[in-house]
């Protein structure tokens, strides 16, 4: 989920805008089929439905040149996909059997078989795609024992991520849920198995060591919103009461700017920080400009946000724009936390 520089912009329905580092392109297209026209030639992408796994052309400007008038671009999301994974009788008597297990793994789970395709991509040996792929499908069958032992493989042997998709023209990304309203989109890189480790290990409560692995990956990542968000909203719930935990993570939201959900969530973390160092003028103000847009914004972190200042207008004695906070939150949500006692209407 690059944050940082690349940004997009929705041009007209189904087209939009990329503005990155490389230059401008556009992307038209429905969901799972994009085309990119850009700088550098045409890419074009099919999505094999609600797996995340793409296939992914590109062709320059020149050989585009070369093959005008040989058609359009029709694609076929699963099928296409498919095709690519289709080893074949003789080219499968060539190809080792940890390459053909993680075939037929990525087979059974574009069609849908995910226990089987566990099971194949489990026994691939120290193919690191493979193992990181197996490791995301356990983590989403609640199989943490399994998924950590598989992440750990595939850390162990992390050099080769992302080679043996390449290898076959195929792309993968993952949407992994951080919060309640928050997803990151992964691939098969370092971040992401980092992201799955630390995830894996919070569903089985082991929240020191998902701290280590937060840590390493903001030393990696030290701009990435998505890793902040997670990192300080861990150290709030492991030490909330720390005054060293919460400068740090002051310090690590300082010039934190309300450009996404993600950004909001980072402000109110930001704003809870300050709260546990008795800052309550810098906690309404951070609530305050995190309330300040609303497009495209989480509806439960505008509402946490909305309930957090709430509080601290109370705790500053100013009951009217506690009160007004509240009957905002109640017309949205009359059983949201603790609203409609405060309100006296409980």
């Amino acid at each position: 989920m690059p944050f940082r520089f690349f940004r997009r912009f929705k041009v007209a329905p189904g087209v939009t805008l990329n503005l990155s580092k490389s230059g401008p392109s556009l992307s038209f297209g429905p969901r799972g089929a994009k085309v990119t026209v850009g700088s550098r030639g045409v890419r074009k992408t099919i999505g094999a439905t609600g797996t995340g796994l793409f296939y992914t052309e590109h062709s320059s400007w020149g050989s585009l040149k070369k093959r005008k008038g040989q058609g359009g671009f029709e694609p076929d999301s699963n099928s296409q996909a498919m095709h690519k994974l289709d080893l074949g009788f003789f080219k499968r008597i060539f190809t080792p059997r940890n390459e053909q297990d993680f075939v037929d793994g990525l087979k059974a789970y574009i069609q849908g078989n995910e226990m089987l395709a566990l099971e194949k991509l489990s026994q691939c040996g120290e193919m690191a795609d493979s193992l990181f792929m197996a490791g995301f499908i356990a983590l989403k069958k609640e199989k943490y024992d399994l998924a950590l032992k598989l992440f750990k493989q595939a850390y162990i042997n992390r050099a080769g991520l992302g080679q043996t998709f390449s290898r076959y023209g195929l792309d993968l990304t993952l949407s992994l849920p951080l919060t309640h309203d928050i997803d990151a989109f992964i691939k098969p890189r370092l971040r992401g198995l980092l992201l799955g480790m630390a995830e894996a290990h919070k569903e089985q409560n082991n929240l020191l060591q998902a701290l280590e692995v937060l840590k390493e990956l903001r030393d990696l990542e030290p701009e990435d919103v998505v890793i902040k968000v997670s990192l300080t909203e861990l150290l709030l719930e492991v030490s909330p009461d720390d005054p060293m935990v919460l400068k740090d993570i002051v310090q690590m939201t300082a010039d934190v700017r309300n450009d996404s959900s993600a950004h909001a969530a980072l402000m109110l973390y930001k704003a809870r920080a300050l709260k546990g160092l008795k800052m309550l003028v810098p906690v309404r103000d951070t609530l305050t400009a995190a309330l300040r847009k609303k497009k495209d914004r989480s509806q439960e972190i505008l509402m946490a946000l909305q309930y957090e200042r709430a509080l601290v207008y109370e705790e500053m004695g100013n009951k009217t724009r506690c009160r007004q906070d509240l009957e905002k939150l109640f017309v949205l949500d009359p059983g949201y936390e603790d609203v409609a006692e405060r309100l006296g209407v409980g």
